[in-house]
């Protein structure tokens, strides 16, 4: 199949991303250039300097809205991609309005237990709706540990789903990348597969 033709398909598709840091913003610009029609990007951060290490974002941003950033980012890598803002911190009760019509989601954030919050609210308030997580991506090397693993029909985790970040192990570009982009590469494997008819 042609790019040309891949991209045609993607176009019809909305994804939603729970966070605009490292996994989040690299994540949403790899969908970008893949195809993607419509990105729901929700995140309540500003941009700060250490953040540069490892984020889709710029040293003329530091101070901004990720989710402002990012969106200025992603329009200059495709201009006709839909990008649908929310600079706001994501709640039980905020998660199944923003994401309303997502076709796939991805799971972005740094703490567990707002990775744990996420995939319960999906699972109980978004139900049959896709949700790709990171997990465990902290530090350099050991590649080989990165893994996708489907979890059920409606779930999948990507990383080491071990390492976790800390003042010693933090968290970097190379692995961060890896994650972020096996995360991306599993929602168009998802929506390569699905049938989307327009009335």
């Amino acid at each position: 199949m042609k790019f040309t033709e891949i991209k045609r398909h993607l176009s019809k598709f909305r994804v939603g991303i729970a966070g605009a840091g490292g996994l989040g913003s690299n994540c949403a610009a790899a969908l970008a250039r893949s195809g993607v029609g419509t990105l729901v990007i929700a995140d309540f951060d500003i941009i700060e300097e250490i953040n540069l290490n490892r984020q889709f974002y710029f040293c003329d941003q530091v101070g901004m809205l990720k989710t402002d950033a990012l969106k200025e980012n992603i329009s200059k890598i495709d201009r006709n991609i839909n990008i649908i803002a929310h600079p706001v911190e994501l709640t039980r009760e905020n998660i199944p309005l923003i994401f309303s019509g997502c076709d796939v989601m991805v799971e972005a954030f740094d703490i567990a237990v707002m990775k744990e919050m996420l995939i319960e609210t999906v699972q109980l308030s978004l139900p049959g709706i896709p949700l790709v997580v990171g997990s465990g991506m902290a530090g350099w090397g050991n590649s080989e540990a990165i893994k996708c693993r489907k979890i059920d029909e409606f779930l999948w985790v990507c990383g080491d789903e071990s390492t976790e970040v800390s003042e010693d192990i933090p968290p970097m570009a190379p692995r961060v990348g890896i994650v972020s982009h096996m995360q991306a590469n599993v929602v168009v494997e998802i929506l390569m597969k699905k049938l989307k008819i327009s009335f």
